[in-house]
């Protein structure tokens, strides 16, 4: 099946240039395009695996990325009053560990001289987030709670559908319709017919009796029947995903979190001496040389632009005490150092070792993701492996790297997200 689908990929590839005038896109995803098998799988299978509509899928896409300029798309190309309206944002997961994105409905309102800007606005934030967890799907929100007809906009919903049936292949998990107004039937009869097939399956009509059956209490707000405390507000963008998790040598200080709470309260003696213990037991359980048995080997690999990373998409832990580790691997396919550090999303749970390093020209580094003693594992919880590429002189050493990471700012970023199960 494997070696089928890397058949069909390189088709599409050759197709693409033969019969495509490549004048009419952005150099750079034409780029990505030829590079990343994974992008092109993804829209080989939103077509079913079909060549020919996976090539119309591309072109369609590509025109639209140079349109919208997504590749230089940033906070400040979009009007403030767009961010201070809260009425799209990412939040919080489902039940399945899918980021949760959110549109208000009744914040919008029908404005012919507006919906460019709706437009690149919902353009910003899916690209934000396919950078930060590229192939990650979104469970969509429409949360319809105190909505009109006069907040219904056909054509801004077609575009949202078509961000996911076209734009962002394999990006949609699922699309929830919270508390529709009966009034707005006619409207929605007429939107399953722009989904199509493929996407009717994802839609899911809810009321706050069953919305938990979708998105467990702790990631509802509370007019939903939640806990969710989160009250939008710009500035800053809603950043509540990624913190530094427990490294083995105690807190790590990077570029944000020197002046904030440490909540990496346990003491460096405490961690050093468990891991020493952890080590004992490892050094006696050992497999090919250098490498542990002890922690799960990845069986997969996502192959980035700056680094290789194993496994491709999840870290699994069980119950046993022996299946409390895994592993992921890096491997540099630059022919420079490349510096690196993991966050988490429950920075209390794991310790990871090592999470702010870097790595040499061509070599690999195994990080050990060890689950904190009296914790489990859970689909919310996702790892983030970030990347850019340094000078040798820059020196690896913790101020060294923390000097790096401040000055890092348009330096190319390979990320990767984990999600576990």
């Amino acid at each position: 099946l494997q070696k089928d689908i890397e058949r069909k990929i390189e088709e599409t590839r050759q197709r693409f240039k033969s019969e495509y005038s490549q004048d009419k896109y952005d150099s750079r995803d034409v780029e990505r395009l030829f590079k990343e098998d994974a992008l092109v799988e993804g829209y080989l299978t939103w077509r079913q695996f079909v060549v020919e509509d996976t090539l119309k899928m591309i072109d369609e896409s590509l025109q639209w990325r140079k349109e919208f300029t997504l590749n230089d798309l940033t906070e400040s190309s979009i009007p403030r009053w767009m961010f201070e309206s809260g009425a799209v944002f990412l939040h919080g997961y489902d039940k399945e560990g899918n980021k949760l994105f959110w549109f208000r409905v009744k914040l919008h309102i029908k404005d012919a001289k507006t919906i460019l800007d709706k437009k690149r606005y919902v353009a910003f934030w899916l690209e934000r987030y396919a950078k930060r967890e590229p192939g990650m799907p979104l469970t969509v929100v429409f949360d319809m709670s105190e909505s009109g007809l006069s907040n219904i906009d056909m054509d801004f919903v077609k575009y949202i559908i078509n961000c996911f049936k076209v734009y962002y292949p394999k990006f949609l998990s699922k699309m929830i319709m919270y508390e529709m107004p009966w009034i707005m039937n006619a409207a929605w009869k007429i939107v399953k017919t722009w989904l199509g097939p493929e996407a009717i399956s994802k839609l899911k009509f809810v009321t706050k009796s069953d919305i938990q059956t979708y998105v467990g209490p702790e990631h509802l707000p509370p007019h939903m029947g939640g806990t969710d405390q989160f009250k939008y507000s710009y500035p800053p963008l809603p950043d509540d995903d990624f913190q530094s998790p427990i490294c083995e040598n105690g807190p790590i200080v990077s570029e944000d979190e020197s002046d904030i709470k440490d909540i990496e309260s346990e003491s460096k003696e405490t961690l050093e001496s468990s891991f020493n213990s952890d080590q004992k037991s490892e050094d006696l359980d050992r497999g090919e040389p250098g490498r542990l048995r002890g922690a799960r080997k990845p069986t997969t690999t996502f192959k980035g632009t700056l680094l290789d990373i194993s496994p491709s998409e999840e870290l699994r832990f069980g119950a046993k005490e022996s299946e409390r580790k895994c592993l992921i691997i890096l491997n540099n396919v630059t022919k420079n150092h490349v510096a690196f550090k993991v966050r988490t999303t429950a920075p209390e749970k794991y310790r990871v070792k090592p999470s702010n390093s870097s790595c040499e020209p061509g070599a690999s580094v195994d990080i050990v993701v060890s689950l904190h003693g009296g914790f489990q594992a859970s689909p919310q919880d996702r790892f983030l492996v970030m990347a850019a590429e340094m000078e040798s002189s820059a020196g690896a050493g913790v101020s060294e790297l923390a000097l790096f990471w401040k000055e890092v700012s348009k330096v190319n970023k390979c990320m990767h997200t984990y999600k576990y199960k």
